[in-house]
């Protein structure tokens, strides 16, 4: 398809270290399957001129200084997928990155038009996909980051601020179809025994439930149950919106609403990350920096699903959301939950709470930025947590759990107790079913979801008495 510019936009003796120590370069890893009978390198020379400063043809405008900030094709293996593909690696110099006109700041929106933009879209590809990249400290230090994170709700819960441990919550169910005083009974009804509630992301300014009907009594339930738990409570509120005032106008509202009962400190605001883009979760993060902004997937498989040959990863999505400041995205339930996922999505968590760690390609060091925290969402319960942590080899998340909160067989309250108790039973390395027969409702968990205990904890009627 048009011309071959592997002269040009690949240099294959470039050292990736000397990139890494120049710090100068952006670079990446992709999955490439160009189209039949069509060359290895020049298909991903023209990925690099793509993502870069060309096209498939010569152009009479370009001149030195053009050339002098092309990405290049330092790496290539062409049988490193079998019939998906080969690897490419393309460096990207930094001057190519857009700088904002009012603070200087780099942002993702041009960052990804970039990197997984038009070259999307190629005519002479079966297949690209964005599997890694590693941004180097110059452009680390010089995006947003978090403000908060869960450090700040540790805080609030009177924990300690570094490794305060496992927030149990839940997502309302039916996610459609209450109106404001259930909706808002249903949050109170929890809280008797969870602690933290967000917003499922279809959750929004209804006619049959509008925000300023329901928040007013979603705060009102709170401090309810505050004061008859003696507990601090959070939610996490629904200001998604295609435009910024309006996103900023629902933030305003809901703080006011909460402050009231002097809980403005703990509201969340969920933005939906993936369909908002960087300007809903930007536009957040810098209009309300004291809130701690959960950032919210949905719609994400259709760029990282793995059966996807084109879009990006899931670690290459996590990468991003730290770097525009969310303090807290969904990194999936590691196959421990209902979706997609394996025990080794651990290292989407890592990635975003860790200062440094390795990535499938490169090893990303964050400079000190602010840690993203981790939230756990998707047919999860308290029988399932318990492997779920042993897995990730620590609680230092928020949890939420709709149908294994209000699934319950008892109440919703009993299902927020017994995600703590799973907790509990983790830390203390109890072994499940003896912990069962001293902790009601972790124990009640069992005859709630009988088909995870079926599967999880094999003869479990028998130790623990239950013949339904």
């Amino acid at each position: 398809m048009g011309l071959d510019q592997s002269n040009r936009y690949s240099d294959l003796s470039l050292k990736e270290a000397d990139l890494i120590a120049g710090g100068k370069h952006l670079l990446t890893a992709y999955r490439l399957l160009p189209q039949p009978g069509l060359g290895f390198l020049a298909t991903a020379a023209h990925v690099a001129a793509e993502s870069s400063t060309g096209t498939n043809v010569e152009v009479s405008t370009t001149d030195d200084f053009t050339r002098g900030v092309d990405a290049l094709v330092y790496e290539i293996d062409e049988t490193a997928f079998g019939e998906k593909g080969g690897l490419i690696k393309i460096s990207f110099p930094v001057e190519l990155f857009d700088r904002n006109i009012l603070d200087g700041k780099h942002g993702i929106a041009h960052m990804t038009s970039m990197i997984v933009g038009n070259n999307q879209g190629m005519g002479d590809i079966i297949g690209l996909r964005l599997l890694d990249f590693m941004a180097p400290e110059c452009m680390v230090r010089n995006f947003d980051g978090p403000a908060t994170n869960i450090s700040d709700m540790w805080k609030t819960l009177g924990r300690p601020e570094v490794d305060g441990g496992y927030i149990s919550g839940t997502i309302i169910k039916p996610k459609l179809g209450l109106r404001p005083a259930p909706f808002a009974k249903a949050c109170y009804d929890f809280w008797l025994g969870g602690t933290f509630i967000k917003n499922d992301e279809p959750q929004a300014n209804q006619p049959f439930c509008p925000t300023k009907e329901v928040m007013p009594l979603v705060a009102q339930s709170m401090d309810r149950a505050q004061q008859e738990t003696g507990e601090v409570k959070f939610f996490s509120a629904n200001i998604t919106a295609d435009d910024h005032y309006e996103l900023v106008a629902r933030g305003e509202f809901i703080l006011e609403e909460f402050a009231k009962y002097d809980s403005a400190s703990h509201v969340a605001f969920l933005v939906d990350g993936f369909v908002a883009g960087p300007a809903g979760v930007t536009s957040c993060r810098r209009s309300f920096p004291n809130t701690f902004l959960h950032y919210h997937r949905a719609g994400h498989g259709m760029a990282t699903s793995e059966v996807n040959p084109r879009g990006y990863t899931m670690l290459v999505h996590m990468k991003m959301a730290r770097l525009m400041g969310a303090s807290g995205i969904h990194t999936g339930t590691m196959g421990y939950g209902k979706m997609e996922g394996g025990a080794d999505d651990r290292v989407l968590a890592y990635m975003i709470e860790r200062d440094e760690c390795q990535g499938t390609y490169f090893y990303q060091k964050w400079y000190g930025m602010k840690a993203t925290t981790p939230i756990i969402s998707g047919g999860m319960n308290a029988l399932r947590l318990v492997g779920f942590f042993e897995n990730l080899g620590h609680a230092n998340l928020i949890n939420t759990c709709g149908g294994g909160a209000f699934g319950h067989i008892d109440s919703p309250a009993a299902g927020g107790k017994s995600l703590d108790q799973a907790y509990q039973c983790w830390t203390e390395k109890a072994d499940p079913i003896e912990f069962a027969k001293t902790h009601k409702e972790f124990a009640r968990a069992f005859e709630s979801f009988p088909q995870d205990a079926d599967k999880i904890y094999p003869g479990w009627r028998e130790k623990l008495g239950v013949h339904a």
